[in-house]
């Protein structure tokens, strides 16, 4: 039997494990919809904007470890799938992205909305190309799929909508080639030797562990008792290195907190495991660095290089960890931890005096209570902004636990389109959206979807009426805040006409109650927390510069008349100064 184009591809996607495609409909989409609803073992969700249809397929996939797709029709529709594709492929997570056009014949004659969307979405993918002729199928969507899937990222094909009614010329053609297991990265002996022999001779070792050691957790802490090397993180390593970890200091970067950053400056040598992380101010710049990563690319863009591994986290530390010399002198660890225990009771722990009396909810405190009521295998998946933060150092990775966000990328308004791909991918397990006010605001019709599909997603939302985040990069730079406020929205009242259980907490004392309610719920959830729009992050290393910027934006705001918000500001954030 003769098939379209659109229905090749869509039996290709499912025989490649997808299960659904998260997308709006629209006229050069129609036949891929079409598709999808005579296709077996698939189903179209429909999301209120496509922006949230690529968070949603990214989310699906970072918690399988699936392919996932998205769609979005021709010109505008396509367009809002950018934002949310730029995020997966920096996340590198599998996704095949359909970009529906216009028809074939308009082509480059500025046709109603005409884009170019296999040429828009280049940096936004590993793969982008349009289908002009059915000939290509299945040569072209399978290479498509092949991409997204090894990689791993994001695969974007554009398909003029009279091509997608096409019929395939060859029915015989396979659907699917099986896909090979993936390759094993083993790094060169000789820079395993050179980096053992650096690891033995230094007397002070601190690890720094990323996303890369994800499948390698038992290497790394071998590797961290044979070198009595204390163990940082970044973000995205947190929750794969924290938990169960006698080396724990802590983060590092604007989001850090613990003895991180002084484990990596007082280092004599520092080791950059499975890390591309960002922030080189961050990063010691006279300590000599050694860097494993498994892209080749990733070796000393950052910082300093001093001994580049490629290969394998797990392949590079089986082959490691025989060479070392298990170190007798624990001094160093022994500081590092001690300093980070008491940095984590006086100055992260600083929430805990007298918070049940205090108005409004200080961030941190509804943080922890989140973190104490949720499950143990809790999917959260986390805003951009101070939600980032207060996500970073209060909830508790356990081995079970996963975290999502935009680390990469950085993008506003990600949680609750998250959620939805992650309750979709796993109904039986909690979702948590810990939301930001802002966040919410920007893709606030996607609680439709929530109440749509009925999806057990718990929408825990930070109200400050404020962008806490740009609050404090402006603070930092001399600046004071402007435009940065928001109206005031009940988030709870929102929720209740869309027919989603909600309450709104003022005072602490009734916040573990209701948020415990509303996680055990069935179904939907909101619960809105009116928190501190003072309470800023104190990042883990103060300079001198950060100093000059607070104390310069403090005094034009006193001079501006804002004396008042000023002390309010110092009374909220005296408790996360660091002290001795």
């Amino acid at each position: 039997m003769a098939r379209s184009v659109a229905e090749f591809l869509v039996n290709q996607l499912v025989a490649a494990g997808v299960e659904r495609i998260y997308g709006i409909v629209g006229d050069s989409l129609n036949p891929v919809v079409d598709a999808v609803r005579r296709t077996p073992g698939i189903d179209w969700v429909h999301v209120r904007h496509e922006e949230a249809a690529a968070f949603a397929a990214a989310a699906e996939a970072e918690v399988t470890g699936k392919l996932t797709a998205c769609a979005g029709s021709c010109g505008p529709g396509n367009l809002h799938l950018i934002n949310g594709l730029y995020d997966a492929n920096r996340s590198r997570v599998p996704v095949v992205a359909i970009a529906s056009h216009i028809p074939s014949a308009q082509i480059g004659t500025k046709f109603f909305q005409e884009t170019h969307p296999d040429r828009l979405f280049t940096e936004a993918s590993v793969f982008s190309e349009m289908i002009s002729t059915s000939r290509q199928v299945p040569r072209v969507t399978r290479t498509a799929i092949q991409h997204a899937l090894t990689a791993p990222g994001v695969a974007v094909l554009t398909l003029p909508g009279d091509v997608a009614d096409e019929e395939v010329p060859d029915d015989d053609a396979p659907i699917l080639i099986p896909g090979a297991c993936p390759a094993r990265v083993v790094p060169n002996l000789q820079d395993v030797r050179a980096l053992a022999e650096a690891i033995n001779r230094s007397r002070k070792v601190t690890l720094f562990v990323g996303a890369g050691a994800r499948d390698a957790r038992t290497e790394v802490l071998e590797l961290a008792d044979l070198a009595a090397a204390p163990v940082g993180h970044s973000l995205r390593g947190k929750e794969i290195i924290q938990y169960d970890n006698p080396f724990d200091v802590g983060m590092s970067g604007l989001l850090g907190y613990g003895a991180c950053q002084s484990a990596m400056d007082d280092a004599d040598l520092l080791v950059l495991v499975g890390t591309d992380f960002p922030y080189d101010s961050f990063l010691p710049a006279d300590v000599p660095t050694a860097q494993i990563d498994i892209d080749a690319s990733h070796l000393g863009r950052r910082t300093r290089l001093d001994l580049p591994v490629h290969g394998d986290v797990g392949e590079t530390l089986r082959l490691l960890n025989p060479m070392i010399r298990r170190k007798t002198d624990r001094k160093f660890v022994r500081q590092m931890t001690k300093k980070h225990a008491d940095l984590m009771g006086k100055v992260v722990g600083a929430y805990t005096r007298n918070v049940e009396k205090t108005r409004p909810i200080h961030p941190e405190y509804a943080a922890v209570v989140l973190d104490e009521a949720a499950a143990e295998d809790a999917v959260f998946t986390v805003d951009t902004g101070m939600n980032n933060v207060w996500a970073a150092r209060y909830i508790t990775p356990n081995g079970r636990r996963r975290v999502i966000g935009s680390f990469l990328h950085g993008s506003m308004a990600n949680a609750l389109p998250h959620a939805i791909g992650a309750a979709m991918a796993e109904p039986s397990r909690q979702v948590v959206a810990l939301a930001g006010d802002g966040g919410l605001s920007m893709l606030l019709g996607e609680l439709i979807t929530v109440r749509n599909y009925d999806l057990p997603v718990k929408v825990v939302v930070f109200n400050n009426d404020t962008l806490g985040m740009v609050k404090l990069e402006m603070l930092v730079e001399g600046l004071p805040s402007y435009g940065t406020d928001s109206p005031a929205v009940d988030y709870r009242k929102v929720a209740l006409a869309l027919g989603i259980p909600a309450v709104r907490v003022e005072d602490p004392k009734d916040l573990r109650k209701a948020l415990r309610d509303g996680l055990r719920r069935p179904g939907p959830a909101l619960v809105e927390v009116i928190t501190d729009p003072n309470a800023l992050s104190i990042p883990p290393s103060i300079t001198s510069g950060m100093i000059r910027g607070f104390a310069t934006a403090m005094t034009k705001q006193i001079l501006g008349g804002g004396m008042g918000e000023v002390m309010s500001m110092a009374r909220s954030n005296l408790r996360n100064v660091p002290r001795p």
